[in-house]
């Protein structure tokens, strides 16, 4: 079944969690990475005190495939080797306004956000187009 983690920024660092179940996982880190692990072990470990009781799996815990949707801090976190002001430049956002969008200190409208996510696939369609 395919599910889809939330990734934000938080004010200790990056909060995960896994929506659309009935069952309640998250995962925090300092850093996406972190947190996409916590989210990952505290996935495991639930599923595993199920078994330990001796209590099936519930189903919406049960061969959970993962699609990831970011807040625009999580994304730069995660996908580093972005360079900022080159992507907003490239999406016609200000590199400044982009900046604050990646510290999570400005707040992004829907309309900017779909902008990013556009340019952001145009982006890897071209990628995929590459041959070496």
């Amino acid at each position: 079944m395919k599910a889809t983690v939330i990734i934000e920024k938080d004010s200790d660092g990056y909060g995960a969690f896994i929506d659309g179940i009935k069952s309640t996982v998250i995962g925090e880190g300092k850093s996406v990475d972190e947190a996409k692990a916590d989210l990952m072990n505290s996935y495991h470990e639930i599923k595993e005190s199920y078994l330990e009781r001796g209590e099936c799996i519930p189903e919406d815990l049960q061969d959970l495939e993962f699609d990831y949707k970011y807040d625009i801090s999580a994304l730069f976190n995660d996908f580093d080797f972005i360079n900022v002001s080159k992507f907003a430049k490239r999406v016609g956002i200000s590199p400044s306004l982009m900046r604050h969008y990646k510290g999570g200190d400005t707040y992004i409208s829907s309309r900017q956000a779909q902008k990013i996510q556009k340019g952001l696939h145009q982006i890897a369609r071209e990628l995929l187009a590459v041959s070496l």
